[in-house]
């Protein structure tokens, strides 16, 4: 029967793929506004006769939505989030949602990501400011004003908590469920001249890439005696007819 070797491989899978995520995470540490991932495991069980087998499944993806810390930088165009508020960001692929708040003024105007992108208000549109009027000043609703001129708001929006998270470009992602503008801002809201740091904690982290590694090697270890001992057997059977 193979059913040893099949748990086995079945360890071996969901292991490399939370060293994948692991490895990810580290990488990632250092990006503003970065949710770390993670993969969720259960057993599976499979049964054959009289007897039961627990495999391991391949696992579930889910991207953390704790906060990262704060770190002032006093620059007009960086604006971090209080709460759990997203930025929402026009892609190549449509609407994503961030928590990276480094923005630049486009020669046009228009209020974008560092990586170009360009920041919504509420209704989904984009964001118009005057190039040559100076740094704008960013109120917690996400109102943006130049001079003593009202330019426009920064759409603040809200991603329910069953919503599955995926992965879209500059550390944005897109959820499964619609997002809605957030109208409270007593909880929530916007704060100009600071960032948010990836939710990353990299010296736990590591510790758990080696704690992986290590059980890696044990079961990669554990499908060698399982191969050799199945050899062995094959062998004395073979002698022995």
């Amino acid at each position: 029967m193979q059913t040893p070797f099949y748990v086995s491989l079945s360890s071996q899978v969901a292991l490399d793929k939370r060293l994948t995520t692991i490895a990810n995470n580290i990488a990632n540490a250092g990006t503003v506004g970065y949710r770390a991932s993670g993969v969720s495991f259960e057993a599976v069980l499979s049964k054959a006769g009289t007897t039961s087998s627990a495999y391991a499944s391949s696992g579930r993806d889910f991207i953390a939505r704790t906060p990262g810390e704060l770190t002032k930088t006093d620059n007009p165009l960086d604006v971090a989030i209080a709460g759990d508020g997203w930025l929402a960001i026009r892609t190549a692929r449509g609407i994503a949602f961030t928590r990276d708040g480094r923005m630049r003024i486009a020669e046009s105007g228009e209020l974008q990501t560092i990586s170009g992108q360009p920041i919504l208000d509420a209704g989904y549109s984009p964001i118009t400011l005057d190039p040559n009027a100076g740094p704008p000043r960013i109120f917690k609703d996400g109102m943006i004003t130049q001079g003593n001129q009202q330019l426009g708001a920064i759409g603040l929006f809200s991603i329910d908590e069953s919503a599955s998270l995926a992965r879209d470009e500059s550390a944005s992602v897109v959820p499964s469920k619609p997002a809605t503008p957030i109208l409270d801002f007593a909880r929530h809201g916007v704060s100009q001249g600071f960032l948010e740091s990836a939710n990353v904690n990299a010296v736990l982290e590591m510790t758990r890439l080696i704690e992986a590694t290590r059980t890696f090697e044990s079961v990669s270890a554990m499908g060698d005696m399982l191969d050799a001992s199945q050899r062995s057997a094959i062998r004395i059977l073979s002698g022995a007819n």
